[in-house]
Formats: structure tokens, sequence, C-alpha cells
């Protein structure tokens, strides 16, 4: 068996590699990244403007807009836009009290019923209309708060 014999030029190639992949470990653990601490420097008064918008708009975390994520009922989706206002007169005779919306986003017309806050209530009134519409969803999305009663009788 013969035995491997490095030449001179070997030797110098492989501690070149080796002392390559020293500097190599040795640059990444110095340039890896120490966790710090944040600090948010703010006005003191963006806090008070804020309580100061809620307060003008007589609703606590909501929009000033009175509207709020809930539930609505989509009893009608159909591209027949006098199929979507029959089915909402329809249920409009049913509930002259409920508030009903027809979207469109083509090619369908959708009708919803509802400014529901809970599941529950939105669930109420599928039980009641689920035998004068086929098909029912109960939708999750942003709905107009009912004005409150301010007259106590």
């Amino acid at each position: 068996m013969k035995k491997a014999v490095f030449d001179q030029s070997t030797k110098q190639t492989i501690i070149k590699y080796c002392f390559f992949v020293l500097l190599l470990l040795a640059s990444t653990h110095s340039f890896a990244q120490t966790r710090g601490k944040v600090e948010v420097v703010k006005d003191p008064l963006v806090d008070s403007l804020i309580a100061k918008r809620f307060s003008l708009s007589g609703v606590t975390g909501t929009d000033p807009s009175g509207a709020t994520y809930g539930y609505r009922v989509q009893f009608f989706s159909g591209s027949n836009r006098s199929a979507a206002f029959n089915a909402q007169a329809k249920l409009q005779a049913q509930y002259p009290e409920l508030r009903t919306y027809i979207n469109y986003r083509e090619p369908n017309f959708k009708v919803k019923a509802g400014d529901f806050r809970t599941r529950l209530e939105a669930e109420k009134l599928v039980q009641e209309i689920r035998s004068s519409f086929s098909s029912i969803f109960i939708l999750s999305e942003k709905i107009n708060l009912p004005k409150a009663d301010t007259n106590n009788d």
C-alpha cells in the first residue's frame, strides 16, 4: 500500500480553508443580534385625544359611526334583481321592524336582514323564517347598532 503524500501546496490550501472556516464562524457569532428593549415615547395628549373622541361619539369602544361587528342573516342570493326586491318585501311584510340590506356584487344580489349582536339572536330569526326561504346563512360582519332609547317612561 502506498501512503498518501501531501505536497507543500496542498498543506497551504488546507490551512487556508481551516482559517476561512474559523473566520466565518467568528464573524457570525459577532454579528448575532441580541434582544433589546423597545421604549415608546409619545405625548400624553394622544391618550386624552382618543378618550375625547370616544366621549364625543357617545359610544365607547366602537367606531364613531355607531358600527361594530355582529351578525346578519342572508336569506336570498341570486342574479335576478326583481327577485331580490321581492324577497326583501316578503321579509319586511313579516317583520316590519327588522332592517334589511341588499348588496350587489357582480353577478349576484344578496339580501340580508338584521343587526344582531349575538349569534343566538340571529339563530332565532333563522328558525322563524326557515320555512319561507330556502337558503339561509348567518354571516359575521359590521352591523349598525340600534338607536338607544333615551326616553325612560
